[in-house]
């Protein structure tokens, strides 16, 4: 009899054959470097509490659904977050904003792999810090993309988990209210820095991605949404490099391949496709996006070039000369681990 360890060796090994189709090898398989990333990613929650991490966490209990052989995290995963459902109220300063809110994304996959209530509460009462309204909650009057993000993804799943609209209505208002797309097809990072940023246009794409997740299809801002992102994704498309990278500077082919915003952009479209709002057109950008991410994530889950944290610059210079990383990533590795969970699922229909 086959042990443990063995057993997911196994489905892991299955599922990388289906991936593989006719190829005569599994290098780029999803699965296998979901179940790589696993290990590095998503086994930490620290303070203050941030939308990378909580992504990684998020990215573990999905990799658990497509092979549900392998040891569930949700127990670890629930060691982790305690401190933050013993004491909701002290998850957040003052001073945190709407990336530390996005960092608990996970708190209703995780309600669902335990079926305790708790987090669903928790993912509600977060939820509700991003409103009353846009102009009088916390989302940035000067259109930072980062938040097309950090509101879709918690606004999203907290409609689907209570049904209450003003969660969907709020988010569909911010989005709707976004006037920074421009003939390029490209997203300024906000309104005090014009600039293509790599990473803004991906916070932008997999935003409206998340969006559309969760929007219903009879919503009266989801056809405008719609084609707001279809119009992004083509003007990205367009300047996707050779490689199936991005640039740090979307429209500047001289900046460096990034990686976070390759990951984010990939699964934007991967989502896409498998919600059936992109046509199978779209799918050689989502595999040239596969193909670029797979080649720069070692076995140790080091990256290579992740662009570090950035905040509105004053100037196009500043992004371009913007360092990054080569290592280990919590930014990189957690959107990295989405992606690759995505694209398992378009690949198995799961």
């Amino acid at each position: 009899m086959p042990g443990f360890v063995d057993v997911c060796r196994i489905s892991i090994i299955a599922l990388a054959t289906v991936f593989a189709g006719k190829q005569e090898t599994n290098v780029n398989s999803p699965i296998e470097y979901a179940s790589s990333l696993a290990t590095h990613y998503g086994h930490s929650l620290e303070r203050p509490v941030v939308y990378t991490q909580g992504v990684a966490l998020s990215g573990r209990l999905r990799l658990h659904d497509l092979l549900p052989e392998s040891s569930d995290p949700s127990a670890d995963i629930a060691r982790i977050v305690a401190e933050y459902t013993n004491a909701p109220s002290d998850i957040f300063s003052s001073s945190d904003g709407t990336a530390n809110y996005a960092g608990v994304c996970w708190a209703d996959e995780l309600a669902a792999a335990t079926d305790d209530g708790k987090y669903s509460d928790l993912l509600e009462q977060v939820a509700d810090m991003f409103g009353p309204s846009v102009t009088t909650g916390p989302l940035d009057p000067d259109i930072r993309v980062e938040d097309f993000f950090f509101s879709a993804t918690m606004l999203g799943r907290t409609y689907l988990t209570t049904g209450d609209s003003k969660h969907i209505d709020l988010l569909a208002d911010f989005l709707l209210s976004a006037d920074t797309l421009q003939d390029n097809g490209l997203w300024w990072h906000c309104k005090a820095s014009p600039f293509f940023w790599g990473r803004g246009n991906a916070f932008a794409a997999i935003g409206f991605a998340e969006a559309l997740t969760y929007l219903p299809e009879d919503h009266p801002a989801r056809e405008e949404l719609l084609h707001t992102h279809l119009l992004h994704l083509e003007g990205l498309v367009k300047r996707q490099d050779d490689s199936g990278m991005w640039h740090q500077v979307i429209d500047m082919p001289e900046t460096y391949l990034e990686f976070s915003a390759t990951a984010m952009i990939g699964y934007s479209i991967a989502r896409g496709l498998r919600e059936g709002w992109l046509d199978d057109e779209w799918r050689s950008a989502a595999d040239k996006a596969w193909s670029g991410i797979s080649q720069r994530i070692s076995d140790q889950g080091e990256l290579e070039h992740v662009c570090v944290g950035t905040g509105p610059l004053g100037t196009l210079d500043e992004y371009v000369q913007r360092s990054y990383t080569d290592g280990i990533d919590d930014r990189g590795g957690a959107m990295a681990l989405w992606f690759a969970t995505e694209m398992a699922r378009l690949e198995t229909g799961v």
